[in-house]
């Protein structure tokens, strides 16, 4: 068997499948007493594995590429298997179940079912003409992204807008930067206006934050845009005055006024942004919530939780919406994107691997985050970001936003309790910024990623992406804490 990246060892899909159809039964056993509290018990060396998978990313494409992309699928199933082996050995096959039943179904199948939506349907819309790759269209392209992130979410902007980023810079040699930037703008602050910009934001509003609260955050927004635009158009006129001074220059195809194919396709983008809201709004209307228990009413899944009703019709709406794209759009059409599923192919296999590893990271840090003694916006700030930098930041965020309701103080009223308008925007900035600072801090910035090096662009590495993120980003987050979260401009 082969994916685009190489071929997936059969004997360990066997292995796996296995392990999960012997285990079947003890996940459907009773709970244990005591389980649902297991993360305040947990130990820390759970959390191997999950290191073991980020190292894994980080290093095999730098010292051992060629084994990396014949071997992906097998490191990936060996970590999941390093954690979930001994977790159902010494914590009990109903813990290690459900855990993994519940993360699976619950976050990780509508996370790739949206970013397969918002791929498939992306790779139809075709943006033409004069995209010459100059810093003044860079930039336009960039501020484009970061308008349309917090409205169509920061998945949809992404893969909508990083194929005609591409396109425009082919002819350059040196572009890894306008791709490192598109990630910073486009993948992730941009996103911090609406629900649904970013998944930790939508998370909120299902729990009670109003819809347009993180507006709010216009000010923080613009600041950090202005900024990191502005230093981005230094950077890439420099770069492109040494293309021009190589010999360098944009093809004559690529002149021609601009036109957008696959229009049709909008209609279909439209579906996936709707499905998402109406999700939301399906899941607050108290018809679909269960009367002896007020949560969402659920269908049932091994473990002790269920698929929420309004989550599996969102996922129904995003899969149609894709197939009608894929069936509607010619396939040709979509060669000027080099549209291949390899990218989300790469996706799916990794985030499986880390949703399932970080099982006991968030576990802990759901258990124990009230202890952390944060009281100050900032510390909400820093201390959100820096788990979202590595963490999946939709549960980190509500990890973190249970803290601030736990200090009771006034303000804006959801289901977690009270929370202060100041410690809302400090968990909202923290989870939607700091997810640029690592490939995996949020999805898009993996598949923008993908997307860039399977166009022939040389990538930093995952340690050289975070020195890029170290340099340009830390020091503006250090300005943001300054501003807007000690002194409150």
């Amino acid at each position: 068997m082969k994916t685009k990246n190489g071929p997936i060892d059969v004997r360990w899909v066997v292995i796996i499948a296995a392990l999960v159809l012997l285990l079947l039964p003890h996940f459907l056993m009773d709970k244990a007493s005591g389980e649902e509290n297991f993360g305040e018990t947990l130990s820390p060396w759970y959390c191997i594995p999950f290191v073991g998978m980020l190292l894994s990313i980080a290093l095999f494409p730098l010292f051992k590429p060629h084994f990396w992309e014949r071997h992906m699928s097998t490191v990936t199933i060996l970590w999941s298997l390093c954690f979930l082996i001994p977790f159902a050995l010494l914590q009990g096959a109903h813990a290690a179940g459900s855990q993994f039943y519940e993360i699976m179904l619950l976050d990780y199948l509508p996370f790739i079912v949206l970013l397969w939506g918002l791929f498939a349907v992306s790779g139809g819309i075709v943006l033409k003409g004069s995209l010459s790759g100059s810093p003044k269209a860079n930039l336009i392209l960039l501020v484009i992204g970061t308008l349309l992130a917090s409205w169509i979410g920061t998945a949809g902007a992404s893969v909508l807008l990083i194929r005609p980023l591409l396109r425009a810079n082919a002819w350059r040699e040196k572009k890894a930067h306008t791709v490192v930037f598109f990630i910073f703008l486009v993948s992730n602050i941009g996103g911090v206006l609406t629900p649904v910009g970013d998944p930790p934001l939508f998370l909120g509003f299902l729990h009670g934050v109003p819809f347009f609260q993180t507006l709010h955050l216009a000010p923080l927004l613009l600041f950090n845009a202005a900024v990191l635009l502005v230093v981005f158009f230094l950077i890439d006129r420099r770069a492109y005055k040494k293309e021009i001074a190589a010999g360098r220059k944009p093809p004559g195809a690529a002149k021609g006024p601009l036109r957008v194919e696959g229009l049709h396709n909008l209609v279909f983008l439209a579906m996936i942004v709707g499905a998402v809201i109406l999700s939301g709004i399906l899941g607050s209307l108290e018809s679909w919530r269960d009367p002896s228990t007020g949560a969402p009413i659920a269908a049932p899944i091994p473990g002790d939780s269920g698929l929420p009703v309004n989550v599996i019709v969102q996922m129904l709406i995003i899969l149609a919406a894709g197939f009608l794209s894929l069936k509607t759009t010619r396939k040709k059409a979509r060669e000027p994107n080099r549209f291949t599923w390899g990218p989300i192919k790469e996706v799916a296999v990794l985030f499986a691997g880390i949703f399932v590893t970080m099982i006991p990271a968030l576990a802990i840090l759901h258990a124990r985050g009230a202890g952390l003694g944060l009281t100050e916006p900032w510390q909400f700030f820093w201390a959100t970001g820096a788990l979202s930098s590595f963490l999946d930041n939709a549960p980190t965020y509500l990890a973190f936003l249970s803290t601030a309701a736990s200090l009771g103080t006034s303000g804006i009223t959801t289901t977690l309790g009270t929370i202060a308008p100041p410690l809302l925007a400090a968990v909202s900035a923290g989870a939607v910024f700091m997810g640029a600072n690592t490939y995996i801090g949020n999805a898009p910035n993996f598949m923008v990623r993908c997307i860039a090096e399977e166009d022939g662009v040389k990538m930093p590495s995952f340690f050289g992406y975070m020195g890029w993120a170290g340099a340009i980003l830390i020091p503006l987050f250090v300005l943001d804490t300054i501003f807007f979260f000690i002194i409150g401009v």
